[in-house]
């Protein structure tokens, strides 16, 4: 199951993410999502983990918990919809 990780500190490493989850089972894969300019954390991230009984305990454990001085927003992660693409414009037009 991909589980969403969202209000991360910027301190926040895949590893302490990774620690955070494997108390609840086996964690297949983290990711923290940086920005393609700086390399700095967006605050927030994904975990992959193979069992969804241990994932749904992951989520009920961790949601509001504190990490690094920020509550963590912790839910199942939904796909992606088709009309949102990160650095797309619409609309547009010239602007002068």
């Amino acid at each position: 199951m991909n589980i969403y990780v969202g209000n991360l500190s910027r301190e926040v490493t895949e590893d302490d993410l990774r620690k955070a989850f494997e108390a609840f089972g086996q964690v297949t894969s983290v990711t923290i999502i940086k920005d393609r300019f700086s390399g700095e954390s967006r605050g927030f991230g994904f975990v992959e983990m193979p069992a969804k009984a241990e994932a749904q305990s992951a989520i009920s454990g961790l949601n509001g918990k504190e990490l690094k001085g920020r509550t963590l927003n912790v839910n199942e992660a939904r796909p992606r919809s088709e009309g949102r693409r990160g650095g797309e414009r619409r609309g547009g037009g010239r602007r002068f």
